[in-house]
């Protein structure tokens, strides 16, 4: 009974995560470019009371032995790399990746970060940035006067100068990561790279599989908000019932405690 308290509570603390990831996922669901996180879990220890294919009479042998485990918890969490919608916004500076890729843009610190929110804007020198200013990598700077501003989706910036004439302001490069599931998620839309996702490849949009630019677009978050509420009464539900086992295993210890008296 007291293993069967300790066995329910670990469910209960598991569906307390999965709750939580749940609500942040909920709580993104309008995030550009936003990735949602799911949770998998994986069986505790088992204790062997008897092995499997144990002897038990004369030529007999245990079929299946006997093995009570202890609960449940986290394995780990995992972002969907799915794509989200793009959506158009019209904004010239506004670039969605379609496909596989991430912006790579600089830290004031020097060090590199990668997002898929391609909500770009120019700073006070010109310079592309994100809206907390951090730079694009490469960098892309536009001269002031400029006007119709145009992305390919192969990457090309260009436009037109106060002469009237069509100039190419730079490419926009895309890195990829031979697992962009082990990125490490820093908030504000930043990724990080790690030693399960592997280092950055920089590739041209659209080459060698990286996916292609949509501008004027953004991609939004890639949340279903029926499925997560699905899940969120799932997850509900399962912490009821392993409330339900503490309870029951809290009777029948009181019906023991009476008997002691």
């Amino acid at each position: 009974m007291l293993r069967s308290l300790m066995t329910a509570a670990s469910g209960m603390k598991a569906q307390q995560l999965q709750v939580d990831t749940i609500a942040n996922n909920i709580a993104n669901s309008g995030t550009t470019g936003f990735k949602k996180n799911r949770l998998s879990f994986q069986s505790l220890f088992y204790q062997t009371y008897r092995e499997p294919g144990a002897p038990v009479g004369q030529g007999q042998t245990d079929a299946t032995g006997l093995q009570v485990g202890s609960g449940t918890d986290i394995a780990g969490s995992a972002m969907v790399m799915e794509q989200g919608e793009i959506q158009l916004t019209g904004g010239p500076l506004d670039m969605a990746i379609q496909g596989a890729g991430f912006f790579e843009v600089q830290l004031p610190s020097g060090e590199s970060r990668y997002t898929r929110d391609g909500s770009f804007r120019r700073n006070l020198n010109g310079d592309l940035v994100t809206p907390q200013g951090y730079f694009l990598i490469p960098n892309i700077s536009l001269p002031n006067g400029v006007s119709e501003i145009q992305v390919g989706e192969s990457g090309e910036v260009s436009y037109r100068d106060d002469t009237g004439q069509v100039v190419t302001g730079g490419t926009i490069q895309l890195a990829r990561f031979a697992n962009p599931m082990g990125l490490r998620a820093e908030g504000g839309n930043l990724y990080a790279e790690t030693l399960s996702s592997g280092a950055a490849a920089r590739q041209n949009p659209g080459v060698a599989g990286t996916g292609v630019i949509r501008s004027g677009s953004l991609e939004t978050s890639n949340v279903s908000t029926v499925d997560e509420l699905v899940g969120l009464i799932v997850a509900q539900r399962n912490y009821e019932i392993n409330s339900r086992a503490i309870q029951v295993s809290d009777e029948m210890l009181q019906v023991v405690y009476q008997l002691v008296r």
